[in-house]
């Protein structure tokens, strides 16, 4: 290395410290005054749903590239990067092209029966108690050529995500895991809101990497630019270009019906991308089988899904250790505002028993409420157990199977499987009080 470019280095890094001996408050302040939003974009940007077969595999090889190239992954021999997220109808894949091709990239995952990718490490209590629904923002990537212009492609995919969100995606919390050195990047331009001080070190999703978890209530969002914002020039204001400026680069789907997603995958697509060209569903748990198969409960699709675990698995998993417990709870339909009372009294990692004192729908996913402690709330996406598999005739009990478990769910029953005597359990359970 050069004396020049050491030299170079070293400035830099000192200056970084600096930089990070600053107040927050001050920093942000920084963050914001290097904002640089087009309102006129060139016309030769597109920004849109991938919804075909080239579209979707060019936002994947972005994605790739990007992820490995920052250690979020290793290389894949697809040379995309395709996770079961992307398999849910539940899922819209946001992508920015430039002359044709796909230059960035970012998912939308709305919560389902698999979940969440952050809800495994994050505690959404905080923000499942607030109305809306809610979507994790993930899979964000820019071509290499877009990354230093100042936000020629950031913004807009920003933008189109900010009113993609707000008037087609029924969503008002937006959720992110992101890398600890990108965190004050989203506190300050967006304002999100960290889930916690703390820096979870090692997620599996992205290959080992530390992770924090942050969330937007995009309801109260705006004012907080608006002030934030206040006196700055239209470049430099996102306040003014999220919510006054109109993009015609924005191409917003087509609606016949009042849907709230827009599902692209045809059985063609999954079985290319899941089973052609990944390993995607053949490394899939037996469970996330089974809920692939009750998520897509449609003959075209049951084709090209992978198998299901045999009957003698399923009877093994409904013989795992269970917990009598005694905690209030609720059941809500998507088609039923008003919330079915409900008494859980045996838990399992994956499923529950309770009490109820009216019929529950069948063959519907279900959003249960659970208090688990006085300041302990799990909220889960459940489907009532068919008579033809539960062990008991007692019309007044039924079962539940659970989707994905969030956190709150996770460590209330991993503290009832770790504690084997009195004493392990009121340690193991602590969090609870």
């Amino acid at each position: 290395m050069s004396a020049v470019r050491q030299l170079r280095n070293f400035f830099h890094q000192a200056a970084r410290k600096l930089f990070a001996m600053l107040p927050a408050s001050r920093r942000h302040k920084v963050y914001r005054s290097f904002v640089d939003c087009d309102p006129e974009p060139n016309e030769r940007l597109v920004l849109k749903i991938a919804d075909t077969r080239e579209e979707l595999e060019a936002c994947f090889k972005l994605l790739h590239d990007a992820y490995v190239g920052s250690g979020f992954m290793t290389p894949d021999p697809s040379g995309m990067r395709v996770t079961i997220y992307h398999a849910l109808p539940t899922t819209t894949t946001l992508c920015a092209k430039y002359d044709g091709k796909v230059v960035g990239t970012l998912s939308l995952i709305r919560e389902s029966a698999i979940g969440f990718p952050l809800q495994r490490i994050f505690d959404l209590t905080s923000v499942r108690a607030k109305p809306g629904n809610i979507a994790e923002v993930s899979a964000l990537a820019v071509h290499p050529r877009f990354r230093r212009t100042g936000g020629t492609i950031l913004f807009p995919l920003m933008k189109f995500m900010y009113e993609y969100c707000t008037t087609f995606f029924d969503t008002r919390h937006l959720v992110i895991a992101v890398n600890p050195r990108h965190i004050e990047m989203y506190e300050s331009l967006l304002f999100f809101r960290r889930l916690t001080a703390n820096v979870v070190e090692n997620y599996d999703f992205v290959n080992g990497a530390p992770a924090v978890g942050a969330t937007l209530d995009l309801k109260h969002a705006p004012e907080i630019m608006r002030q934030a914002y206040a006196g700055k020039p239209p470049k430099r204001n996102l306040y003014h270009y999220f919510k006054e400026v109109s993009l015609p680069n924005i191409h917003i789907p087509h609606r016949r019906f009042f849907t709230t997603n827009d599902p692209v995958l045809t059985p063609e697509l999954i079985d290319y991308f899941f089973n052609q060209r990944t390993r995607v569903f053949a490394e899939l748990s037996d469970r996330k089988k089974a809920l692939l198969h009750l998520i897509y409960d449609i003959e075209e699709y049951r084709k090209v899904l992978p198998p299901l675990p045999d009957r003698s698995d399923e009877k093994k998993t409904r013989q795992h250790q269970r917990f009598s417990v005694k905690c209030p709870a609720k059941l809500i339909s998507q088609t039923d505002e008003k919330a079915i009372p409900i008494e859980v009294s045996e838990v399992a990692r994956y499923g529950f028993r309770a009490r109820i004192g009216r019929e529950i729908p069948a063959n519907a996913w279900l959003t249960a409420i659970i208090q688990l402690g006085t300041h302990e709330v799990s909220r889960l996406t459940v489907q009532l157990v068919p008579e033809s598999e539960m062990e008991t005739e007692n019309k007044h009990y039924a079962g539940f199977r659970i989707g994905e478990p969030d956190l709150v769910w996770r460590k209330f029953v991993t503290a009832l499987y770790e504690g084997q005597t009195h004493s392990d359990l009121d340690q193991a359970t602590r969090f609870l009080k």
